[in-house]
């Protein structure tokens, strides 16, 4: 049993005013976002000095999106995120007030500032080309503050599963038969052809050995975002902190240009990733172009097997349909462009 509050209901005013030190008399909550393996949640507080509202996160209510995240330490990641690496970095992520996770990862607990009035991203309806160059910004404020950093890098929590590329190298394929039952009548030909082809490759994919240089978000695109929080104040924050892990901060530049922005990524990727590299200088990272070159048409293939793999282990939404079609095609499409699969058989 978790010794902390692990669904909206348990979080109390006596609970409230143990964690804040502050006098509160009384808290109710809605429902926020649109995460799939974690429910998110407001908190209505009353007292005198409270903060009037409050962010909450918690387990996914769905059997299903809550068994994939267990089984892939995603709720850990989240929680040690906060406790150990946002203070390393420059990202603007929500300050937490509270942070934990049960020994073996199944019930968890956050609690946060809470950012609103806020525009919250949506990868359905895109985004216009400022809210793609804040992103980019963001981008380089969690990969040059970890860059090659040994103290992030080998942390104990983001380190991944053991034979993590070997279970999903496994899995892949049966995701990938789901996916094409589900929209093969909705996703254009050429695009489906590339996810089978993807799938095809899962285990030289899944299970390449490349040395981590960087923290990396693993499902940067807008859903995960918030602009022109508190009315304008700041321009940007990053949430959905679940899937952090190390790798090429490629993983993260090609994912949002591809599935993250779509169209809007191909008709400026130019102009977003010379931003992207100038920002990385900036802050003192140094990138070698050809191996970013090369990372980058392996990163846009991140958005594919994300949106495959999700689609078929998480709960079904309309929602989620229309959502994983927009990564799916709009990975797609830039990763034609860069013949990503031809540069993953060279790898």
């Amino acid at each position: 049993m978790a010794e902390f509050p692990v669904h909206p209901d348990e979080v109390t005013s006596d609970w409230l005013v143990a964690i804040l030190g502050v006098p509160v008399s009384s808290v109710r909550w809605e429902p926020i976002g649109t995460g799939q393996v974690g429910d998110s949640v407001r908190f209505h507080l009353e007292g005198e000095g409270v903060r009037a509202t409050l962010a909450g996160k918690f387990p996914a209510a769905d059997a299903a999106s809550r068994g994939t995240a267990v089984q892939f330490g995603l709720y850990r990641k989240e929680v040690e995120f906060y406790r150990q690496a946002a203070p390393l970095i420059d990202v603007r992520a929500p300050g937490v007030h509270f942070a934990d996770v049960t020994e073996d990862g199944a019930e968890f607990c956050l609690l946060f500032e809470d950012l609103a009035p806020a525009r919250q991203g949506d990868q359905i309806a895109g985004c216009g080309i400022e809210d793609a160059r804040q992103a980019m910004r963001q981008a380089a404020a969690i990969h040059a503050p970890s860059w090659r950093r040994a103290d992030i890098l080998k942390a104990a929590w983001v380190q991944p599963p053991e034979n993590l590329g070997a279970t999903i190298s496994a899995m892949y394929p049966q995701a990938q038969a789901l996916f094409r039952e589900r929209y093969g009548s909705s996703l254009e030909p050429e695009l489906m052809e590339l996810c089978d082809g993807l799938a095809e490759r899962a285990g030289q994919y899944f299970q390449r050995d490349a040395e981590p240089e960087c923290l990396v978000h693993g499902d940067f695109r807008l859903d995960n975002m918030l602009f022109d929080i508190r009315d304008g104040e700041e321009p940007i924050a990053v949430l959905d902190w679940q899937t952090t892990t190390v790798g090429s901060p490629m993983n993260d530049v090609g994912y949002f240009l591809g599935c993250g922005i779509g169209r809007l990524g191909l008709d400026h990727e130019d102009e977003l990733l010379g931003l992207y590299y100038a920002e990385m200088a900036r802050r003192g990272a140094r990138l070698d172009p050809a191996r970013m070159e090369r990372d980058y048409s392996l990163g846009i293939l991140h958005g594919i097997s994300t949106a495959v793999f999700s689609a078929a282990f998480v709960e079904r939404t309309p929602r989620g349909d229309e959502n994983f079609l927009s990564m799916a095609r709009g990975a797609c499409s830039l990763a034609l462009r860069h013949d990503s699969l031809s540069v993953l058989e060279e790898t």
